[in-house]
């Protein structure tokens, strides 16, 4: 089977590829006559070497087909498509919606203008390097207003900065006059903040200005904003945390303030004390949710939480360390850092940025750069006298989203043109009913006449958006040869999947007919079940031998020993951090067993050890670490240390029941340098061929390196069962059927090759 028989699977990666997948440039051959005729179907030569270019590997091999080796496999691809089309499976409601679906995501690479896209995120990117500190007072407007409300707000706008221009105070000013609920509190501050969290006029203002200079008024969809820049900094990246909470409500009287006081400075003082953070978290902490995750909440930057909160948390340094008690606008927070990062470098973040850039404010640049694109592509006629029609029924139920053009009127609406695209109407009823179905709410002030207007800006863009989508494949003839392809690979899919491979893997009466006629073909050599390490020299040889030698395996590995106090079992917060990293390596390698050993001074009594082994068990147990993972082993007060804190330790030592853990533990410095492979081994294996044939360990050398062997059995040549095999046979069946099918085909529709036109693709 080649490439071309498996499209049905490759064809999400087909669509988000884009068009920059192109096949590779063929040479263009002469169209005069067709090199192949099925039925009443010609394929041109050109059409043949775009396939081959695509497809001229075979799926079971690196080799490349010449032209003349693959033209069977093309005539067969295509003799499989004429057949799905004779039998109607293009033509179906199920195949037509899979298409579409198909089409609708592929268009999206070629409707957007991607060298705008990558100028947005690159720009996106500079900004979000910095972080800026802003104010701003907001003369309010709404975005539909009437132009003559507009130029009154704009005005009072120009009017405003002319003040701050000649002293008077921003802050004093945007308390008094600012539209921005929040300006009676923050007196206009917005605090620090950087890109995708304003929206997009806004933030270039902000990034473009000098620090200390006001913006000429800015348009967005609330009014005109004067701002003024206070500061810029260096972006502080992003922290992840984990908090301890006392909700403070709004409405709290004396009383409950200073008992939330209370209670928080309690829980610091249990942290200062030593005990653990996930019991104090779960003790104290009303926030319900993070402290079934010990606290934990999501990564932020700046202007992404409340301020005391977020400067609280880059105060810190340290990871896992944690702030005294701040209060925010919730409550109040211990705050302990939990993870701390720089801002990613462009080539990580790029995808992020270029679907953010499409999807917050900017994508509206976006839009109007579309727009102005289509107006200058395609033909457009507009009735401006039609239009003017429609004006006696716009009344102030646009404003509320509740307008009906259901009037009692004469017009027929469905014979008025409003424009033509490329001399196709679009009439003037279709788009009353699109202003009926995309009407909302407008905020108080704005103008109905201003909404009607852009209702019609907006559907005559979207018109032409449609009309582009239509007619992709004339613009672009990568398009095209994409969605082809998708065409052809999901009805090679239907076809496969009910001719060939619902019919191997269904028909077990097939298979097992099939596997007793060619029983010869299934068959297992004889064979050793052995363990073979290769290593760099004898000594690590002899050590891995060692490892080997008893399960679970010794890995040599060990964990950050806990050293208690005299006297204490119970861990302390610095020991349970050491303890999650214990933790985290038995959880990403779920064939480790950990041996936990205890110890204790003379001095000690003799519980002391296994307390803190039962302790840490506890904890290990909490994190669904199952007791069948952990070996315990209670020292007591023997083979004491030299240094006395040590015979109060905890100490960790890793095995595993898997013998390629015992492969990384040896590799962790120098990579590949043992080997352990565990399996069945042919005789005539490279290096069982070197060894005896028969059960036990032994030593082999070949070219200059050592190998250790252990055969544990040996089996004799034999059949292979149906189950064994049943894999193998639903292959050899699934071609069987495949090629009976083929058969079939090739006699339906005959294929006469042009020989004339195969030698100039041969020359």
């Amino acid at each position: 089977m080649f490439k071309y028989s498996l499209m049905f699977s490759l064809l999400p990666a087909v669509i988000f590829s884009s068009c920059k997948t192109s096949a590779p440039k063929t040479q263009p051959v002469s169209e005069a006559s067709p090199l192949i005729e099925i039925g009443n179907e010609k394929f041109s030569a050109n059409d043949f070497l775009d396939s081959y270019a695509k497809n001229k590997f075979s799926t079971d091999s690196t080799k490349e087909l010449t032209p003349e080796e693959y033209l069977p496999v093309y005539k067969d691809l295509k003799i499989k498509i004429l057949e799905a089309k004779t039998e109607g499976r293009d033509t179906t409601n199920d195949y037509k919606q899979e298409i579409n679906s198909y089409y609708d995501q592929l268009a999206k690479n070629f409707l957007v203008d991607k060298a705008l896209v990558e100028k947005l995120s690159t720009e996106a990117y500079a900004r979000l390097k910095q972080e800026v500190r802003a104010s701003h007072i907001l003369i309010a407007v709404p975005e539909d207003a009437s132009p003559a409300d507009t130029l009154e707000a704009y005005r009072a706008a120009i009017a405003m900065r002319g003040r701050l221009e000649e002293g008077s105070d921003f802050g004093d000013m945007a308390s008094k006059f600012s539209k921005d609920p929040s300006a009676a509190k923050n007196r206009g501050d917005l605090g620090y903040f950087t890109a995708f969290q304003t929206v997009y006029p806004f933030e270039t203002a902000a990034y473009t200005i000098a620090v200390g200079k006001l913006s000429q008024p800015v348009r967005s969809k609330t009014g005109y904003h004067i701002i003024k820049v206070q500061d810029r900094r260096p972006n502080r990246g992003t922290v992840r945390i984990a908090h301890i909470m006392v909700r403070v409500d709004p409405n709290a009287t004396e009383s409950q303030k200073v008992a939330a006081k209370a209670k928080i400075d309690d829980a610091f003082k249990k942290l200062q004390n030593g005990q653990p953070w996930e019991s104090v978290t779960e003790t104290y902490s009303d926030d319900k949710q993070s402290s079934k995750n010990q606290g934990l909440l999501p990564p932020f930057g700046t202007g992404q939480m409340d301020p005391a909160v977020e400067e609280a948390a880059f105060s810190l340094s340290r990871l896992n360390t944690y702030a005294a008690p701040v209060l925010s606008a919730y409550g109040w927070h211990i705050i302990k850092l939990v993870d701390k990062k720089a801002l990613d470098s462009y080539s990580i973040m790029s995808p992020s940025l270029r679907q953010k850039v499409v999807t917050d404010s900017r994508g509206k640049v976006l839009e109007q750069s579309t727009a102005r694109r289509l107006r200058e592509k395609y033909s457009i006629q507009e009735f401006p006298d039609k239009f003017a029609l429609l004006t006696p029924l716009v009344d102030s139920s646009l404003i509320t989203g509740k307008w009906d053009y259901m009037k009692p009127v004469s017009t027929d609406w469905a014979a008025n043109t409003l424009f033509t695209i490329e001399k196709r109407p679009y009439d003037a009823l279709s788009f009353l009913n699109y202003v009926k179905t995309q009407q909302k709410a407008r905020p108080k002030g704005s103008s109905p006449e201003v909404i009607f207007k852009r209702h019609y800006y907006d559907y005559l863009t979207n018109k032409l958006s449609d009309y582009e989508k239509e007619h992709l494949e004339e613009s672009y003839p990568e398009f095209k040869a994409q969605i082809t392809e998708i065409r052809e690979g999901v009805l090679l899919s239907q076809l496969l999947e009910e001719n060939v491979l619902a019919r191997s893997l269904n028909d077990s009466t097939g298979q097992r007919n099939y596997y007793e006629k060619n029983v010869s073909h299934f068959r297992y050599p004889e064979r050793a079940f052995a363990t073979v390490v290769t290593a760099p020299d004898t000594a690590t040889l002899n050590a891995v031998k060692k490892s080997l030698s008893k399960s679970p395996y010794s890995l040599e590995r060990k964990a950050n020993e806990l050293i208690f106090k005299e006297g204490v079992s119970d861990v302390s917060i610095e020991q349970i951090e050491k303890l999650y990293d214990v933790y985290v390596i038995l959880q990403k390698n779920p064939e480790y067993v950990v041996e936990i050993s205890g110890y204790r001074s003379n001095s000690e009594s003799e519980s002391t050890s296994a307390d803190r082994i039962r302790n840490v068990v506890k904890y290990l147990n909490s994190k669904n670490i199952s007791i069948v993972r952990i070996l315990e082993k209670d020292y007591g007060s023997f083979r004491q240390a030299v240094e006395p804190e040590r015979n109060r330790r905890i100490s960790f030592q890793f095995y595993s029941t898997s013998k390629k853990d015992v492969e990384k533990a040896y590799n962790s410095e120098t990579p590949d340098a043992v080997i352990i492979q565990e399996g069945y081994f042919p005789k005539d294996n490279a290096l069982l061929s070197q060894a005896k044939w028969e059960t036990g360990e032994q030593t082999v050398t070949i070219n200059g390196i050592s190998y250790w062997i252990q055969i544990q059995k040996i089996e004799p040549a034999r059949a292979k069962t149906f189950v064994e095999a049943r894999g193998s046979v639903i292959n050899e069946y699934q071609k069987l059927l495949e090629k009976q099918w083929m058969e079939k085909l090739q006699q339906k529709f005959p294929v006469k090759v042009n020989t004339q036109e195969l030698e100039k693709i041969k020359r």
